[in-house]
Protein backbone atom coordinates (compact mmCIF):
# COMPACT_ATOMS: atom_id res chain seq x y z
CA UNK A 1 0.00 0.00 0.00
CA UNK A 2 1.06 3.57 -0.63
CA UNK A 3 -0.02 6.67 1.23
CA UNK A 4 -2.36 9.02 -0.63
CA UNK A 5 -2.76 6.62 -3.56
CA UNK A 6 -6.20 5.12 -4.13
CA UNK A 7 -5.86 1.40 -3.30
CA UNK A 8 -7.70 0.47 -6.50
CA UNK A 9 -4.72 1.72 -8.53
CA UNK A 10 -2.60 -1.38 -8.86
CA UNK A 11 1.01 -1.26 -10.09
CA UNK A 12 0.11 -1.97 -13.73
CA UNK A 13 -2.52 0.78 -13.85
CA UNK A 14 -0.22 3.27 -12.11
CA UNK A 15 2.56 2.45 -14.55
CA UNK A 16 0.31 3.06 -17.58
CA UNK A 17 -1.17 6.29 -16.22
CA UNK A 18 2.32 7.59 -15.40
CA UNK A 19 3.74 6.56 -18.78
CA UNK A 20 0.97 8.27 -20.76
CA UNK A 21 1.70 11.70 -22.16
CA UNK A 22 -0.41 14.78 -22.75
CA UNK A 23 -3.22 13.95 -25.16
CA UNK A 24 -2.99 10.17 -24.74
CA UNK A 25 -6.28 8.34 -24.19
CA UNK A 26 -7.17 5.70 -21.61
CA UNK A 27 -10.36 3.66 -21.90
CA UNK A 28 -12.45 2.61 -18.89
CA UNK A 29 -14.82 -0.12 -20.00
CA UNK A 30 -17.61 -2.29 -18.67
CA UNK A 31 -17.67 -6.09 -18.53
CA UNK A 32 -19.39 -6.43 -21.92
CA UNK A 33 -16.80 -4.44 -23.86
CA UNK A 34 -14.38 -6.57 -25.98
CA UNK A 35 -11.61 -5.37 -23.67
CA UNK A 36 -8.93 -7.98 -24.28
CA UNK A 37 -9.07 -7.92 -28.08
CA UNK A 38 -9.20 -4.12 -28.20
CA UNK A 39 -6.42 -3.75 -25.61
CA UNK A 40 -4.08 -5.89 -27.72
CA UNK A 41 -4.22 -3.17 -30.39
CA UNK A 42 -3.43 -0.26 -28.04
CA UNK A 43 -0.05 1.33 -27.39
CA UNK A 44 0.37 -0.70 -24.19
CA UNK A 45 -0.77 -3.86 -25.97
CA UNK A 46 -2.34 -5.64 -23.00
CA UNK A 47 -5.43 -5.33 -20.85
CA UNK A 48 -5.35 -3.64 -17.45
CA UNK A 49 -7.94 -4.31 -14.76
CA UNK A 50 -9.65 -2.59 -11.85
CA UNK A 51 -11.97 -5.45 -10.95
CA UNK A 52 -15.15 -5.62 -8.90
CA UNK A 53 -16.01 -1.91 -8.94
CA UNK A 54 -18.39 0.32 -10.84
CA UNK A 55 -17.26 2.56 -13.66
CA UNK A 56 -17.77 5.58 -11.38
CA UNK A 57 -15.53 4.15 -8.67
CA UNK A 58 -12.82 3.29 -11.21
CA UNK A 59 -13.11 6.81 -12.68
CA UNK A 60 -12.65 8.30 -9.21
CA UNK A 61 -9.46 6.29 -8.74
CA UNK A 62 -8.03 7.25 -12.14
CA UNK A 63 -8.96 10.91 -11.75
CA UNK A 64 -7.28 11.01 -8.34
CA UNK A 65 -3.91 10.90 -10.12
CA UNK A 66 -4.56 11.86 -13.76
CA UNK A 67 -5.46 15.36 -14.94
CA UNK A 68 -7.90 15.79 -17.81
CA UNK A 69 -6.86 17.65 -20.97
CA UNK A 70 -7.98 21.28 -20.65
CA UNK A 71 -6.91 22.01 -24.23
CA UNK A 72 -9.86 20.11 -25.73
CA UNK A 73 -13.57 20.81 -25.32
CA UNK A 74 -14.51 17.30 -24.17
CA UNK A 75 -11.63 15.35 -22.58
CA UNK A 76 -14.03 12.53 -21.65
CA UNK A 77 -16.23 10.70 -24.12
CA UNK A 78 -19.06 8.31 -23.30
CA UNK A 79 -20.34 5.54 -25.55
CA UNK A 80 -23.72 6.51 -27.01
CA UNK A 81 -26.71 4.21 -26.59
CA UNK A 82 -27.51 2.58 -29.92
CA UNK A 83 -30.55 4.30 -31.44
CA UNK A 84 -30.79 6.80 -28.54
CA UNK A 85 -27.58 8.88 -28.64
CA UNK A 86 -28.91 11.68 -26.42
CA UNK A 87 -30.05 9.39 -23.60
CA UNK A 88 -27.72 9.32 -20.60
CA UNK A 89 -28.08 6.23 -18.38
CA UNK A 90 -27.35 6.21 -14.65
CA UNK A 91 -23.87 4.71 -15.10
CA UNK A 92 -22.88 7.69 -17.24
CA UNK A 93 -24.46 10.19 -14.84
CA UNK A 94 -22.41 8.67 -12.01
CA UNK A 95 -19.16 8.98 -13.97
CA UNK A 96 -20.08 12.57 -14.85
CA UNK A 97 -20.44 13.28 -11.11
CA UNK A 98 -16.94 11.88 -10.50
CA UNK A 99 -15.50 14.06 -13.28
CA UNK A 100 -17.16 17.15 -11.82
CA UNK A 101 -15.95 16.30 -8.31
CA UNK A 102 -12.37 15.70 -9.47
CA UNK A 103 -12.27 18.91 -11.48
CA UNK A 104 -14.19 21.06 -9.00
CA UNK A 105 -16.58 22.23 -11.71
CA UNK A 106 -19.09 20.95 -14.22
CA UNK A 107 -17.29 19.59 -17.28
CA UNK A 108 -19.77 17.66 -19.45
CA UNK A 109 -18.67 14.58 -21.33
CA UNK A 110 -18.86 14.32 -25.07
CA UNK A 111 -20.40 11.32 -26.77
CA UNK A 112 -19.31 8.95 -29.49
CA UNK A 113 -21.20 6.34 -31.50
CA UNK A 114 -20.56 2.73 -30.44
CA UNK A 115 -18.48 1.54 -33.42
CA UNK A 116 -16.54 4.83 -33.57
CA UNK A 117 -15.83 4.27 -29.85
CA UNK A 118 -14.32 0.85 -30.64
CA UNK A 119 -12.10 2.36 -33.34
CA UNK A 120 -10.90 5.15 -31.09
CA UNK A 121 -10.31 2.70 -28.22
CA UNK A 122 -7.97 0.64 -30.42
CA UNK A 123 -5.79 3.77 -30.80
CA UNK A 124 -5.72 4.51 -27.06
CA UNK A 125 -2.69 4.16 -24.85
CA UNK A 126 -4.43 1.57 -22.67
CA UNK A 127 -7.72 -0.11 -21.79
CA UNK A 128 -8.78 -0.64 -18.18
CA UNK A 129 -11.58 -3.16 -17.62
CA UNK A 130 -13.79 -2.57 -14.59
CA UNK A 131 -16.42 -4.70 -12.91
CA UNK A 132 -19.21 -2.48 -14.25
CA UNK A 133 -22.10 -4.70 -15.33
CA UNK A 134 -24.51 -2.01 -16.49
CA UNK A 135 -24.68 -1.39 -20.23
CA UNK A 136 -22.83 1.59 -21.73
CA UNK A 137 -20.33 1.91 -18.89
CA UNK A 138 -17.58 2.72 -21.38
CA UNK A 139 -15.55 5.93 -21.43
CA UNK A 140 -12.44 7.46 -23.00
CA UNK A 141 -10.38 9.86 -20.87
CA UNK A 142 -7.77 12.17 -22.45
CA UNK A 143 -4.77 12.93 -20.26
CA UNK A 144 -3.92 16.54 -19.55
CA UNK A 145 -0.94 18.27 -18.00
CA UNK A 146 0.18 19.33 -14.55
CA UNK A 147 1.27 22.96 -14.50
CA UNK A 148 4.68 23.92 -13.10
CA UNK A 149 4.88 25.21 -9.52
Amino acid sequence: MLKSIDPLLNADVLYALRAMGHGDDVVLCDTNFPADSVARQTVLGRLLRIDNVTAARAARAVLSVMPLDAFVETPVLRMEIVGRPDEIPDVQREVQAEIDAAEGRSWPMGSIERFAFYERARKAYAVIATGERRFYGCFIFKKGVIAPD
